[in-house]
């Protein structure tokens, strides 16, 4: 894992330095510039498995149907993130900040909807059975200090769980994400 902070061109919307894998599910913002909200996710393809390419494969828009019973009903789905941190701590981005991916689905905050118009997400590789790692916070902490410096809308408030904008139906980041920690860290 690079131990590098993290850097963002606000013009582009690319961190410097990490592999991009640009993601077809994704369109221009509706409003440019207007990016307030971090969106926080988990994520393990097949559910509970680590260290597969299926996370990849399914930003991509490239999941085999045929690799796994539960990709069936998955593989045609058009979804992205921003960024991908996996277990050791790398980061990949998918979508730049400047363009919308399609992450959080049907969602709202503080009344608003279509949450992906102003947020960035954020996928940790895990799951609502399992805690994330070190490395996973503190490539987490570097990629949103970053964020905020590009974007200062996003303050401490305004960085929430999937499952606070989109109650009853996700649950991730999931009980095992350190809210604590992480913004404690993030004070540091």
């Amino acid at each position: 894992m690079n131990d590098a902070p993290c850097v963002i061109d606000p013009e582009t919307g690319f961190v410097s330095g990490i592999a991009c894998l640009c993601s077809p599910h994704c369109d221009d913002r509706p409003v440019a510039g207007e990016i307030s909200l971090l969106v926080v996710h988990a994520i393990s393809l097949p559910p509970g498995e680590f260290g597969t390419s299926a996370i990849h494969d399914l930003f991509l828009g490239c999941l085999d149907p045929t690799a796994h019973p539960y990709f069936r009903d998955i593989s045609m789905a058009k979804v992205s993130t921003h960024f991908l941190i996996d277990r050791l701590g790398k980061l990949t981005q998918f979508v730049p900040v400047t363009r919308r991916a399609w992450h959080a689905g049907a969602s709202y905050f503080e009344g608003r909807d279509k949450v992906n118009d102003f947020s960035v997400g954020i996928e940790l590789v895990g799951s609502d059975e399992s805690a994330f790692t070190d490395a996973q916070y503190d490539r987490l902490v570097s990629l949103t200090k970053a964020l905020q410096s590009a974007w200062p809308a996003i303050d401490s408030s305004r960085i929430v769980g999937h499952s606070d904008i989109s109650p009853g139906r996700k649950t991730d980041p999931g009980p095992h994400f350190d809210w604590a920690r992480y913004q404690r860290l993030l004070a540091t």
